[in-house]
């Protein structure tokens, strides 16, 4: 415990706890439009899709978040655009993407000139490696989506819910659909670092999974998804320096743990009250 307790004075770990916490906001708000309006094999499609971005961004010389976010808000608006062609169906435009990032990020990276030792922690995260810019840019995310979401919650949870009534109500639905698939791909890439591409959309849906277990309510999934995100950032955090194993699986074994226990203790309960 006094060891736990000394890294506190650390400054790597102090980012790494101040990444948890607007990392947990980011994606306990979209997140939750992504759980509702089911859209996580669209938000998978896009986290592989980064690693294109990741690629070139190695091969050039340029920053890779800067390029995995570029290249992750065209694959979005790609995927979304296909998707509502009638000659294509919307699983066939996530795999037409998914792959395409996949094959330029693989190609780019073997490529890059020298040694890539990111590439492993962009496709697995260490949160220990958080940077400052990471945090302000995880900070500015979070700031965006709680204004965006202040402003517009009601046509959102109308989209999310029920598209059709939406636009049965003449609400701007094509205009918040891109919009919204913007933020899920900036949310994507700025938690990149910190779980990786593999493990990147079990933060965005498995905290938001536990709190539906207790509410249907559009904003107490938030509040409840952004607590439960970050205990599983800080249990994660601790299990990986007790371990020493990848930060990253880490806080998403511990976000199963708690749902496992969530529901089996919401079971548990519901069989006492019958």
């Amino acid at each position: 415990m006094d060891n736990l307790f000394e890294l506190l004075h650390y400054t790597f770990f102090q980012h790494a706890l101040w990444g948890s916490l607007f990392a947990s906001i980011a994606c306990g708000i979209i997140g939750t439009y992504i759980v509702t309006r089911r859209l996580v094999f669209i938000s998978g499609g896009i986290t592989h899709a980064s690693f294109g971005g990741i690629g070139i961004g190695l091969y050039t010389g340029i920053s890779p978040l800067l390029s995995a976010a570029i290249f992750s808000i065209l694959s979005a608006f790609g995927v979304e655009w296909l998707s509502k062609r009638s000659d294509m169906r919307e699983d066939s435009a996530i795999a037409v993407f998914w792959t395409f990032g996949m094959a330029v990020g693989i190609i780019f990276s073997f490529l890059a000139p020298g040694f890539t030792p990111e590439l492993s922690s962009f496709l697995f995260g260490n949160i220990l490696t958080v940077t400052t810019m990471d945090i302000v840019m995880l900070a500015l995310l979070s700031v965006l989506l709680i204004l965006f979401f202040g402003l517009f919650l009601k046509p959102i949870v109308s989209i999310a819910f029920d598209r059709e009534f939406a636009q049965s109500q003449r609400m701007p639905v094509t205009f918040f659909e891109y919009a919204l698939m913007m933020f899920i791909a900036l949310t994507i890439v700025a938690c990149l670092r910190m779980v990786g591409i593999v493990l990147a959309i079990s933060l965005l849906t498995l905290p938001q999974m536990t709190a539906n277990l207790f509410t249907y309510s559009f904003k107490k999934i938030i509040f409840l998804s952004i607590g439960i995100g970050y205990l599983s950032c800080l249990g994660g955090l601790f299990l990986s320096y007790q371990l020493q194993v990848p930060s990253g699986a880490s806080i998403i074994f511990i976000s199963i743990l708690i749902y496992v226990f969530a529901k089996a203790g919401r079971m548990f309960f519901s069989k006492q009250a019958n």
